[in-house]
């Protein structure tokens, strides 16, 4: 209908460093990282026209899941299966649109992300994860996932999988760095499948912990290890698709549409420079960050170095090192993988990578960055309110602070992603607004809960001895 590469065509997927196996679609969903260290992305992007673009318009959020998602998982899942895992994740979302647009003003949108079961954007995809994993997962066999937060993906995934069986998820947090709706989220889920782990030290920390565990292959294969991070390509695909539904709500494939997107670990906005090759016309991606801004310095002036971690009022985004980067990196080195690799291997010795100018043009033909402090968050939440009548989390504070201060330098209507509910993140809206906002109902005995989670350093042999001694 209109897709110009045919969905009969079997999808498959490349390591941006070269050497792993090309996977299919189940292939990557179930390995998370590729055995070379690098991230996988697929072959080939395909391709939307204007007619595709246009019938969706009308189409509710499950049926766009759909169309957008069907090339991308061609060989691996039938029609009537991809869209009864879609069905299954959505069904317990808040809203009924899933994914609802608020106008602020005459350019301003918000596309609430947070009607999901743990009030936040990561929602959308891990839902859906949780549902393939379960599909793919054959009788008797055995996952075990691993990955890190930084406040919202641990909630997220331990709801997917929670008591599934076969699946057994060890999720890390840095200790003290989350706020406590983000921790309870996790810890407060006594399934026996689901461990928490509090790490000494930072969300990067808990980030390179995941990372060693890919990287050591032996422990790897015995673990049968799996990722729900957004280095597992699955979760990152269904994030490409409100940016499709949203595009086509405000005027796509007719206009362009921009977005702003708060990020620390470069994947949701990774997804929609997806859509955007995949033929979305979007005017511009916003890369909104906080004061760690590894991500602003590299797009604008080149410089991705790693710095210390400041601890902020948006801690999902306190990250210094941005692993799906690496994706975009693999299309600015000309989709070579053995360049990257020896660019990647240089950068993880000494913490330090340069974008040619070359490089950092061509990533200006689409991307924006902005970096956004404390008070210029608040100021955000502030006029939010008193303007519109509307309560955002702090994290979506920084998206529509940038996005007002680089409006000029962005074509058509301007979306900010709003990626958790504020309620995640009580006392700084209270701050800034005056009010308190209110857990919804469906968490809102969150605080009678019983916590559970152990506290550990950040040492992989002792991480490792304490999955083993879970899983024997």
């Amino acid at each position: 209908m209109g897709v110009r590469a045919s969905p009969a065509r079997d999808m498959h997927y490349q390591s941006t460093r070269g050497t792993a196996p090309i996977l299919d679609f189940k292939g990557v969903t179930l390995a998370g990282l590729a055995s070379d260290g690098g991230l996988y992305v697929p072959e080939r992007w395909p391709q939307f026209d204007a007619a595709a673009i246009e019938a969706m318009a009308g189409l509710s959020y499950t049926q766009t899941a759909f169309r957008v998602l069907q090339p991308f998982v061609a060989g691996s899942l039938g029609d009537d299966a991809l869209k009864a895992l879609i069905a299954a994740a959505y069904a317990d979302f808040g809203h009924p649109a899933v994914a609802p647009l608020v106008q602020l003003d005459e350019r301003h949108w918000l596309l609430e992300l947070f009607h999901g079961p743990t009030l936040a954007f990561k929602d959308i995809a891990l839902q859906l994860l949780g549902n393939l994993f379960g599909h793919f997962l054959g009788a008797g066999e055995t996952l075990t996932i691993v990955g890190a937060t930084s406040g919202d993906t641990g909630s997220a995934a331990i709801k997917a999988v929670a008591g599934r069986p076969g699946i057994t998820i060890f999720m890390l947090h840095p200790a003290g760095r989350v706020s406590e709706v983000q921790r309870r989220q996790m810890t407060t889920v006594l399934a026996g499948n689901v461990y928490n782990i509090a790490v000494d030290g930072s969300f990067d920390d808990c980030q390179a912990l995941v990372k060693q565990m890919f990287n050591d292959a032996p422990f790897r294969a015995e673990m049968a290890l799996s990722a729900v991070n957004s280095i597992n390509w699955a979760r990152l695909l269904a994030q490409i698709v409100y940016y499709f539904y949203a595009a086509v709500r405000l005027g796509a494939p007719h206009r362009k549409v921009s977005f702003s997107v708060p990020t620390g670990n470069f994947g949701d906005v990774f997804a929609g420079y997806a859509a955007a090759r995949m033929g979305l016309p979007i005017g511009k991606l916003l890369v909104a960050t906080n004061v760690n801004d590894i991500l602003a310095r590299a797009l604008n002036r080149g410089d991705y170095s790693v710095g210390a971690v400041t601890p902020t009022a948006t801690p999902s985004m306190d990250i210094q090192i941005s692993s799906n980067f690496e994706r975009l990196l693999f299309d600015l080195h000309g989709r070579n993988g053995a360049a990257l690799a020896a660019v990647m291997s240089t950068f993880e010795a000494t913490g330090k990578m340069t974008l040619s100018d070359g490089q950092r043009t061509e990533a200006a033909a689409l991307f924006l960055a902005e970096n956004v402090d404390e008070a210029r968050m608040m100021q955000a939440l502030q006029w939010a309110y008193s303007e519109c009548g509307q309560l955002l989390d702090p994290h979506t504070a920084i998206g529509l602070s940038a996005a007002r201060a680089r409006a000029a330098a962005m074509e058509g209507p301007i979306v900010t992603l709003a990626t958790a509910h504020p309620a995640k993140f009580p006392d700084a809206v209270e701050r800034a607004s005056g009010m308190r906002p209110q857990l919804p109902r469906r968490v809102q005995h969150l605080f009678d809960r019983e916590e559970r989670y152990d506290r550990l350093a950040a040492d992989a042999d002792a991480l490792k001895a304490y999955m083993r001694a879970r899983t024997g």
